[in-house]
């Protein structure tokens, strides 16, 4: 595995580019959607932050809770975990949830609102990362899809899914080049 300190220089540089490609963009185009079942570049990067703030984050912050008893997943990491967590990053696949009010991101309302997210996130990881070598690896919560993961798990799948994301937002500017020649 990763040292926190390594993914979260790779973090660092991975979400700087993301900052980088919201500055080619106007709102207007960082709304548009390829299609209606598709997201646009701002619910992406709404994705991103929200995942990582209210769920991996949050994760992270239960495994560190102390407690008398720890919070074991009796399972443990599920194949798939164990597959990712060893490869070090999600498979290149596309993966597609139908669209829902619970989980489709809404359209963001400027492009200072997604900047400011992706610092926040920035800023949390920086706050969290130095007490990791701490964490209990025993304390962990579930993931939906990857089973039991502990503090310093959560930690890096938060890098891994920024990383996984560029192959959408790849596909998504290809759309945009597309509409505009």
């Amino acid at each position: 595995m990763i040292a926190t300190k390594d993914a979260l220089q790779q973090f660092e540089e991975t979400t700087a580019h993301y900052i980088h490609e919201l500055d080619q963009f106007t709102l207007e185009q960082l709304k548009q959607k390829p299609s209606d079942n598709e997201w646009s570049i701002g619910q992406m990067v709404q994705h991103l932050i929200n995942s990582a703030l209210y769920m991996q984050l949050r994760n992270l912050d239960q495994c560190l809770v102390p407690s008398e008893e720890p919070q074991v997943t009796p399972a443990g990491k599920t194949e798939a975990g164990a597959a990712v967590f060893a490869q070090g990053s999600f498979p290149p696949i596309r993966i597609q949830v139908p669209p829902s009010p619970q989980y489709t991101p809404e359209q963001p309302e400027s492009k200072e609102q997604l900047i400011q997210g992706l610092h926040t996130v920035i800023q949390r990881m920086k706050e969290i990362e130095p007490g990791l070598i701490q964490a209990s690896k025993q304390n962990t919560v579930p993931h939906p899809s990857l089973g039991g993961l502990c503090a310093e798990e959560w930690f890096l799948l938060v890098e891994m899914h920024y990383r996984h994301h560029l192959l959408q937002l790849d596909r998504l500017k290809e759309g945009l080049v597309r509409e505009v020649i």
